[in-house]
């Protein structure tokens, strides 16, 4: 429990049904919807359209959705993945033959075909009982009548506006007279607003096989895009069998690759070798052996994750004690590795995750992206749409598993969590923050089972992370613990914004309730009745 001396939020306590998202107006949607008779996946649907009006430089409907959903609460974890495919005439030899040795975040080559659309309706109809057409009503109300901008979403944008204004369609429909809009100011996407009622009323062909497809395929072929209309009539979402491991006792699930959630899940392999417990939660020797196991499971990530349609990804191998075992031996507790091949990721990218549990304790984890702060920069001139750049995640690089291709789906960095304990859900959690996710994942989950703390303390806890060569340690943790990471080896800094975004909702089985925490970073809430 937190000190009630020191300021902060306490941890939201319910019986009835609990939503967590990083966007107050959208955790309020979630709760109206499960009050309304919805249940879980009804709100997670219904929360993640309002953000993609609410919160766009985070999230939209042009990019895409990972869910893990459980029934009850108990017993099978279903994963979809919605993540889009590279056009089918897009190839890296087409892009060699052209000069173009990796894809660039704001070129047609990056949008890859949105998922999130055909995604949601899928899992509205399977596990839902909303349509879309219900499902989108308050985002729809939002992006045309407007709504009141929040500090931490003021920021973000404010620090992309000049990539807003580089592209016509964009400045015209996101930017007001050429500049971001400020903290309290009314916003309005009429464009958006016209596109969510065509996806109302005729569902994903509303998105897929019509106008706004025209639009979109138009646009990006217009800037030598090799987008076609049937890599957007043909995009379908897909169940998957999620991947896990058991952690401490806890079963721990992820969505497979291509997505990277393989890579908290061997993090959490090499640190069950540890006393964990015994170590200072802030300390230097706990957040040491956290930097080095992430090191080696992200190279490990960037040598082996792919879509696995095109790549044989050796995820057996990866999750074994093994492995883990053989890469614990390259840590040492006093000093810091030799250089490791960097990662190719980006620095910070942003995302939206979000869970919901009902009152029959369905529990949906659910995120959704556009990978970079608006996504690609690159918005439909009619539909309003922007479109994300996940493409940029591809390597040019014949040969390697991560390799553009057509249809192809690139390396991806959303992941939403589940942990089970006995065959029940414990935790329904995700951090976002594109490359930081894993490292979110394992810290916050190990926050929770090592040192006890609640959902909402697990989030407040500082966070450091290592990128391209050196630890960024959050503004939440003193000098000293800076000096003591450097006096292990490491090379230490001062990141310009926080890392990731999260939201837990955990589930007490014995007392029948359910407990939440937000993200302190982010403008969210948790609220439950």
């Amino acid at each position: 429990m937190r000190d009630l001396h020191l300021p902060g939020r306490s941890t939201v306590h319910a019986t009835e049904g609990m939503a967590a998202t990083s966007h107050p107006l959208s955790t309020l949607a979630a709760i109206d919807a499960l009050r309304q008779g919805g249940n879980a996946m009804d709100a997670a649907v219904t929360a993640c359209a309002v953000q993609c009006v609410v919160e766009p430089e985070s999230t939209g409907i042009g990019g895409d959705c990972f869910a893990l959903y459980v029934k009850g609460g108990a017993g099978e974890v279903t994963g979809l993945n919605g993540s889009g495919w590279a056009p089918k005439a897009l190839t890296a030899e087409h892009l060699l033959e052209r000069g173009i040795t990796s894809i660039e975040a704001e070129t047609p080559h990056a949008v890859t075909v949105p998922g999130a659309i055909d995604a949601w309706e899928r899992l509205l109809a399977d596990h839902g009982t909303f349509g879309l057409d219900k499902a989108l009503q308050p985002a729809i109300k939002y992006a045309e009548e407007g709504w009141a901008i929040t500090p931490r979403v003021a920021v973000d944008w404010a620090r992309n506006a000049h990539r807003l204004a580089a592209e016509p369609s964009s400045a015209e429909q996101y930017l007001i007279d050429g500049r971001a809009p400020r903290v309290g100011e009314r916003m309005r996407l009429p464009k958006l607003a016209r596109t969510l009622k065509e996806i109302a009323a005729k569902g994903r062909d509303g998105f897929y096989d019509g106008w706004v497809a025209e639009d979109l395929v138009s646009y990006m072929r217009s800037k030598g895009g090799q987008h076609d209309y049937d890599d957007f009539t043909e995009t379908a979402a897909e169940y998957v069998t999620p991947i896990s491991t058991n952690y401490a006792g806890h079963d721990v699930y992820q969505i497979p690759p291509n997505g990277q959630g393989i890579t908290a899940l061997m993090m959490l392999n090499i640190l069950e070798g540890y006393d964990l417990a015994h170590l200072d939660p802030h300390g230097v020797e706990r957040l040491h052996l956290e930097i080095e196991a992430s090191r080696i499971a992200y190279q490990a990530r960037d040598q082996h994750v792919a879509d696995p349609r095109y790549a044989q990804v050796p995820v057996g191998e990866l999750l074994s004690s093994e492995f883990a075992a053989r890469m614990r031996n390259e840590i040492s507790a006093e000093r810091a590795m030799a250089a490791l091949p960097m990662s190719e990721g980006p620095v910070y990218r942003d995302t939206i995750y979000l869970t919901v549990v009902d009152r029959d304790r369905n529990t949906c984890s659910f995120i959704n992206s556009l990978y970079f702060n608006f996504g690609s920069c690159q918005a439909g001139p009619e539909s309003g749409v922007m479109l994300q750049n996940r493409g940029s995640g591809f390597r040019v690089e014949p040969g390697h598993p991560n390799c553009v291709a057509p249809r192809k789906r690139p390396m991806h960095t959303i992941i939403p969590g589940m942990c089970m304990k006995d065959g029940r859900v414990a935790h329904s959690y995700g951090v976002m923050g594109g490359d930081y996710q894993p490292v979110g994942h394992a810290h916050v989950l190990a926050n929770m089972i090592h040192y006890g703390m609640d959902p909402q303390e697990a989030l407040d806890s500082p966070r450091v992370f290592h990128i391209r060569g050196q630890v960024d340690v959050e503004r939440g943790l003193g000098d000293d613990v800076v000096e003591g990471l450097a006096a292990k080896g490491h090379q230490v800094g001062r990141p310009d914004m926080p890392w990731g975004g999260g939201q837990v909702i955990s589930i007490d089985w014995e007392n029948g309730t359910l407990a939440a925490g937000s993200e302190p970073r982010k403008d969210g809430c948790a609220i439950g009745y």
